[in-house]
Parts: structure tokens; sequence; C-alpha cells
């Protein structure tokens, strides 16, 4: 883990789990049987950020729900990048890095629990929440400091965007 810093530069996307990583894992269910997520603002802004920097973002869960739609579409993730009720997600991770020509090496990934593991051995850049399950922080490069929709995705985004000089305010704060 102690070099996960280095690894920041070639970054070039970013792809995520939902549940465990961008909520806390925790559902309510409506009468109709969809389940609703809490989300973090924060978390929320740093993706836009990322995509409006030109960060390519996929979504990878293994959840069906109108709910990760309905958060992740107005944020700039594209329909095509939000990959649902994916049991195996190495497919659809691959697919992610062929449709934007990336190798598997400039991709960060996110997870917190088994069925992000496969991921997590291939990517870029292996990152969990601080409260991922003993088998992934076993394999990840960088444990973030935050739990699973908390602004851990927050803490990733904004490192990457940092060493690569795209951080949202990095120059106006400094001469504003």
């Amino acid at each position: 883990m102690a070099n996960y810093k280095i690894k920041l530069e070639q970054i070039k996307a970013f792809a995520f789990d939902v549940d465990g990583v961008l909520t806390d894992g925790t559902f309510q269910s409506t009468a109709d049987g969809d389940l609703l997520r809490t989300f973090n603002a924060k978390d929320g802004f740093g993706l836009r950020t990322a995509i409006n920097q030109g960060f390519p973002v996929a979504i990878i869960t293994g959840g069906l729900s109108k709910s990760i739609s309905n958060r992740f579409v107005p944020v700039g993730v594209k329909d095509e990048d939000l990959y649902q009720n994916s049991r195996n997600k190495i497919p659809d991770f691959e697919d992610f890095c062929t449709r934007y020509g990336l190798k598997p090496e400039e991709v960060a990934f996110m997870g917190d629990d088994i069925p992000d593991i496969p991921i997590l051995k291939v990517c870029g850049l292996a990152v969990c929440p601080a409260d991922a399950v003993p088998e992934v922080k076993a394999v990840c490069d960088y444990i973030s400091a935050f739990p699973g929709g908390k602004g851990c995705v927050r803490d990733l985004v904004e490192q990457v965007l940092k060493i690569h000089g795209k951080w949202f305010y990095q120059t106006d704060a400094i001469s504003g």
C-alpha cells in the first residue's frame, strides 16, 4: 500500500461499486419493491468534477434499481456506463475499458465486498472504503479513511485530480 500515490498519475478513468461504496450499504424498500439508497453529496460532487475534467466514470453494481440511474445520470454518468445487475463484474469492466480505449491499469476501481475482488486484482489502482471487508482490504492499494457512503469516493477522486492538476478549485483558490 505504501506506493499507491505513484499509481495516481496513471489513472485516466474511475469505476465504482454502489452499495457499500457510494452508499453505506443500507436500504429502504418502497411498496413497489424499489430499493432506496442514501448518497453523499460530496461523493456526487467528486464524480461530477471528474467527468467535467474528462475522466470517464463507470458504475458497476450487482444492484438493479431506478434509484441508481436517478442518482448517477444527473451527475453526468452516461447510461452506457451504468452497469447494473452485474453478477460477474469483469466483463462489464472490460467493456468500459474497451469503449474508452483504456488499459485496465489506467482505471481506478473502488469496491467493498467479495464480488469486487476480481476487478480490484486487475485494475490500475485498487481502492476500498474504510469499512470494506477484510478480504477486499487485503488486495487494495489504498484504503480510504472514509467509510462507504461517507466521502470515500470524493477522497479518491480528489487525490487523482489533484495529482493531474485538474481539481476543481485547485488554481482558482490560490489566485482568487
